[in-house]
């Protein structure tokens, strides 16, 4: 899987792309690469690769279980790349995470997290999952232009987690407004409570969520903090004369000041 990494350029290192550097993305990339199925064409996805790392790929769109892209190839003109995907049904994911007990797996996914239980029933697991559309004269079903979008959408799912869910067919707050709904009616139904007696209703929004007390930051002084010459050389920049900055700190600090003071009500 690419990672990002450094290489030297000119004397200096700089940065270079990467995608699947998380476990959504990396599995993501091992469906649309075949890796599991033994249809992985190392050829096309190194070519693939050079592509992601030189921004070949333009105007990406993710919606509702599809990706459209136009990615810069050997012609003139860009090639026109969709990836369409099965849609998860969302009544089964959440009946599912219930068995599972993994219903916290939702607000672990709203932190930013990619639990796993979740993963397993979001991500693709086969080809035949995401269908590909490319214009180009490649009649390979993942050719180098299909692989580099979809370098693309592992990347973004390695930035936000959330960004599967959309990949997916559906979002975060229709699973949890699923999920709520699901708990409710398992507490008002008679045979569901007997069989689940303990089963609280999950506060998925935190709306009865008691909220911790303001924090009590530091009195700080902000003049004192900062570098002199630093702000010297800022205040020169803004149009203060050299002979004035003096006594620019000095008002400075006494505003400061005011601002420290507890305001009396």
């Amino acid at each position: 899987m690419s990672r990002g990494s450094e290489r030297r350029v000119g004397g200096r290192l700089t940065s270079t792309r990467g995608y699947g550097v998380s476990r959504w993305g990396h599995a993501f990339v091992d469906v649309v690469e075949g890796v599991h199925s033994g249809d992985a064409d190392r050829r096309r996805i190194t070519q693939a690769r050079r592509y992601f790392r030189d921004h070949h790929a333009e105007r990406i769109a993710i919606s509702d279980a599809a990706v459209t892209a136009a990615v810069r190839g050997s012609q003139l003109d860009p090639f026109d790349v969709t990836l369409t995907m099965r849609p998860v049904d969302v009544p089964t994911v959440i009946a599912l995470l219930r068995s599972r007990d993994a219903t916290g797996d939702l607000m672990a996914l709203a932190r930013g997290e990619q639990p796993t239980a979740m993963g397993e029933l979001l991500l693709p697991t086969e080809s035949a999952d995401i269908a590909a559309d490319c214009t180009c004269p490649d009649e390979s079903p993942r050719c180098i232009h299909v692989l580099c979008v979809a370098y693309e959408v592992a990347a973004e799912i390695d930035r936000s987690a959330v960004t599967l869910l959309t990949v997916m067919g559906t979002d975060l707050a229709t699973l949890l407004s699923s999920a709520t709904e699901v708990s409710r009616s398992r507490g008002d139904d008679g045979p569901s409570s007997r069989e689940h007696p303990s089963a609280p209703v999950v506060d998925f929004y935190g709306t009865n969520a008691v909220l911790p007390p303001l924090p009590s930051p530091p009195r700080l002084n902000p003049i004192m903090d900062l570098d002199p010459d630093a702000l010297r050389k800022a205040l020169r920049a803004s149009g203060v004369a050299p002979a004035d900055i003096g006594e620019i700190l000095d008002l400075l600090d006494e505003l400061y000041e005011r601002f420290r003071e507890p305001s009396i009500s």
